[in-house]
């Protein structure tokens, strides 16, 4: 017998976390953009315009952040019947293509005409000033970041964390705020170097710098975002206690083939071939996949949809084989 029994949970929203982040990042990076391009437009600095590039194109990332999460709460209709939780990741990539070419391309560009064409830059000391009030507010918004992040990653690594994790939101905040805590250490030695020997060529050399890093993230974040996008399932590890769980009970007789795949940090597709013991009726079928549903979704709070198919144990184990491959 071949049958398919499906139901859906509905979408977890578990955005508190990165929605902190985001917004106290969003607040910090346009009160520093406006500061740092006064700065630049006192001083004439190239670090500190790129750095003001920098601080705006991050203000911008984070309302389409918000964006995009508010956009994937939006629920399932006739056109998208499993939610639009990939709205996050699609604005996530977005972001990362804003990086790279405008906020890293920028920078590079304004660094590289200013190495051509150098212009002393007079009086350092508003950049220096601007430079401390940039730590003091960028600070707080990484210190909120990551102690969000920590919430998040429980004890897991943080490289591990980011690998692994389905909720772009909150990573794309902590590079981004990484980055700007980088890129304030460079502008600060571009123009201390600028001071000290009288050369004008490190403070473009600074600017070149903040935007290769700029670009470095756009490419990590790029590459975290289109996995997420194609359409990720959940670590082998995962799959592995979903199944030990599924044949743990009494009528299963054998797990076939456990297909996943993400559609939003806390919206996960289950579809897995059961093959159920010989002689039980159809009530007793039911009666057991309600309790394997149960069981996964207290386990697994993130599975919002299962779908089983009840198959014979040959279709089961060839399933199985066929999922290995």
């Amino acid at each position: 017998m071949i049958g398919r029994i499906g139901t859906d949970g509905g979408r977890m929203s578990g955005k508190g976390e990165s929605k902190v982040a985001v917004v106290a990042a969003v607040i910090g990076n346009l009160a520093i953009a406006v500061i740092k391009f006064v700065a630049a437009a006192m001083t004439g600095s190239s670090a500190m315009i790129a750095e003001g590039i920098h601080s705006l194109v991050d203000t911008g990332n984070g309302g389409l952040v918000l964006l995009g999460m508010r956009r994937s709460a939006a629920p399932a209709d006739d056109e998208h019947p499993f939610g639009h939780g990939k709205e996050l990741y699609f604005w996530t990539l977005i972001v990362a293509v804003s990086i790279f070419g405008i906020g890293g391309g920028m920078s590079l560009y304004e660094g590289i005409v200013h190495i051509q064409h150098p212009v002393a830059v007079e009086n350092p000391w508003p950049n220096y000033i601007v430079l401390v009030i940039s730590v003091l507010v960028e600070g707080s918004s990484f210190l909120v970041a990551m102690r969000e992040f920590g919430k998040a990653r429980g004890s897991r690594r943080a490289l591990e964390f980011i690998r692994v994790s389905k909720d772009p939101s909150l990573f794309t905040v902590v590079f981004e705020d990484s980055a700007a805590m980088l890129g304030l250490a460079v502008a600060f030695l571009g123009v201390l170097l600028g001071q000290i020997t009288g050369s004008p060529y490190f403070d473009g050399a600074a600017s070149i710098i903040i935007g290769l890093l700029l670009m470095s993230v756009a490419w990590a974040l790029a590459s975290e975002s289109r996995g997420l996008l194609v359409g990720e399932g959940v670590e082998p590890e995962v799959l592995g206690r979903m199944r030990e769980l599924v044949a743990a009970d009494e009528s299963v007789q054998a797990v076939g083939g456990i297909r996943t795949m993400y559609f939003g940090p806390n919206d996960l597709l289950l579809n897995l071939d059961v093959a159920f013991r010989k002689g039980m009726s159809a009530e007793s079928i039911r009666e057991s996949i309600d309790r394997i549903e149960f069981s996964l979704r207290q386990a697994f709070p993130e599975v919002s949809r299962i779908y089983i198919e009840v198959a014979s144990l040959r279709q089961a184990m060839e399933a199985d084989v066929s999922a290995d491959c």
